[in-house]
């Protein structure tokens, strides 16, 4: 399974990405600091969804009800995290990927579709474009999110910029009252979906390093990390999950249209 590299020469900024595996980013390293946890042996088991890095979340951010929807069967986050990727153009700060067509044909997902995503580094920064364009005859619906596992030393470190009021937790399945500055990790399985955020960028700081993600369009915030593990993670979702069976906030893209999503991670 290979990796590529791509790298800020100014800053010394890099990331890598494994085609194959997802298209996603492995590995992100800002002024010789590892800005990204990853457990290598789930990237080299295909078996196992890659616990770490930076997975794509399409066309199904989080869980549908039932693993289901009205088309067929769909594991959590949809499939593109599980497909090949090919490489469509490269220069040393940036590469573009597509979704390899075979891995295009799902039968639980029944339009034709084309997906591009395209990675850049600059001083301290990761940005992400994907390109989503319906090829289709009908209206396709779909989710997108990424799932960034943040390497984290020290839970107690962990702190969140947000105005949020609620989230749902996704461990007691209920409805609760959030307050970002009460916020804890480390002591039990944190699975927080920030119901009223509101913006479309949030801050955090962990083991001391302020971490920024802009991406506009993107308005569910979700936070999770295991007690024991030196990660926590901080994904920003197009909309909620089951988005595809309760059409809340779902992107409906017309046929022959193209829609453009944009992430950024700025680090330091």
């Amino acid at each position: 399974m290979d990796e590529i590299t791509i790298t800020d020469a100014a800053s010394g900024t890099r990331a890598t990405i494994a085609p194959e595996r997802g298209g996603m980013v492995t590995g992100l390293e800002v002024g010789g600091r590892a800005v990204l946890y990853l457990d290598r042996e789930t990237l080299l088991d295909a078996s196992k969804n890659v616990r770490g890095g930076i997975p794509l979340l399409f066309p199904s951010p989080g869980k549908l009800e039932g693993d289901a929807w009205a088309h067929g069967p769909m594991k959590q986050h949809g499939f593109a995290r599980n497909a090949r990727w090919m490489i469509a153009r490269r220069d040393e700060a940036s590469v573009a990927l597509v979704m390899d067509p075979l891995s295009c044909v799902n039968p639980s997902y029944p339009w034709a579709f084309g997906a591009e995503i395209t990675y850049r580094v600059g001083p301290g920064t990761l940005s992400l474009e994907a390109r989503i364009e319906n090829l289709d005859t009908t209206e396709m619906p779909f989710g997108f999110g990424t799932h960034g596992y943040f390497a984290m030393a020290t839970p107690a470190s962990f702190a969140l910029t947000s105005g949020a009021t609620r989230a749902f937790d996704n461990v007691t399945k209920r409805e609760t009252a959030f307050d970002a500055t009460a916020l804890r990790l480390g002591a039990a399985e944190i699975d927080l979906h920030l119901i009223d955020h509101g913006a479309s960028s949030i801050a955090f700081s962990v083991d001391g390093v302020p971490v920024t993600i802009d991406a506009p369009d993107h308005r569910r915030w979700v936070l999770w990390s295991l007690p024991g593990r030196p990660f926590v993670c901080v994904e920003p979702w197009t909309s909620p999950g089951n988005a595809l069976n309760s059409g809340q906030d779902l992107i409906r893209l017309a046929p022959g249209a193209t829609r453009v999503l944009t992430q950024t991670f700025r680090v330091g």
